[in-house]
């Protein structure tokens, strides 16, 4: 090998090492920024319940507008500095968890997960269109992305007092054919409903709370609500 493909090969060496030096550096640098979801700019309801979460304890004294703005980013900045969190002004899972906000996703078209949502879609909307069938299961997992409701499949259909069906042995009649193939269609991304999180039918249900929620939509019998 000849000296200059020698001196060649020390060099590449040597800028190697120091980018995977930086490339470390970066990894354990600033952890609530790398793994943010709510930041300055952020929206939609995560940034609702963290501001909720600051205003309660009276750090956050305005309104409650689901956008991160400088006045959100400065309350949380205060509320890390009492907890002793690094004040970077941005909501990370060490944020996220002190505040005790808790927020899950939507889960994968697993088998198991579209034989439970095909479960409870039949009890809840086995005589509904379609469309109204895959609404009621994007009403379901648009719940586990909200902090309001349980993070999980299971723990939103499984609420207390959350579905009829559930407690008037509905969930376990026979699944309607139709249902999978609309649970299959929610896991996947359709939502109907423009983003509810609440439904119901005007003509079987007189509850106050559920007739006060802002409609988005109608589809079939079902008012579907934020």
């Amino acid at each position: 090998m000849s000296r200059n493909t020698t001196n060649l090969l020390k060099s590449f060496l040597c800028l190697l090492m120091v980018f995977t030096i930086l490339f470390a550096i970066s990894k354990i640098t600033a952890p609530e920024a790398s793994t943010a979801i709510s930041q300055y700019g952020s929206s939609g309801a995560e940034v609702k319940a963290i501001q909720q979460a600051l205003k309660d304890r009276g750090l956050f004294n305005t309104n409650v507008t689901g956008y991160y703005g400088e006045q959100t980013q400065a309350a949380v900045k205060r509320f890390q500095k009492q907890q002793g969190i690094s004040q970077t002004g941005v909501a990370g899972p060490q944020t996220l968890k002190a505040l005790g906000i808790s927020i899950g996703s939507v889960p994968s078209a697993t088998e198991a997960n579209i034989n439970l949502l095909a479960r409870i879609i039949s009890a809840e909307a086995r005589g509904e269109p379609y469309k109204g069938q895959v609404a009621v299961g994007a009403v379901i997992l648009n719940r586990i992305e909200h902090p309001s409701f349980p993070d999980t499949l299971s723990g939103v259909i499984y609420q207390n007092g959350a579905f009829t069906a559930i407690v008037d042995g509905q969930f376990n009649e026979p699944v309607a054919s139709s249902a999978y193939n609309a649970a299959r269609d929610a896991l996947n991304g359709w939502d109907p409903t423009g983003g509810a999180i609440y439904y119901y039918n005007p003509a079987k249900t007189s509850n106050a709370f559920m007739h006060s929620r802002p409609v988005i939509t109608v589809i079939g019998g079902h008012r579907f609500c934020s």
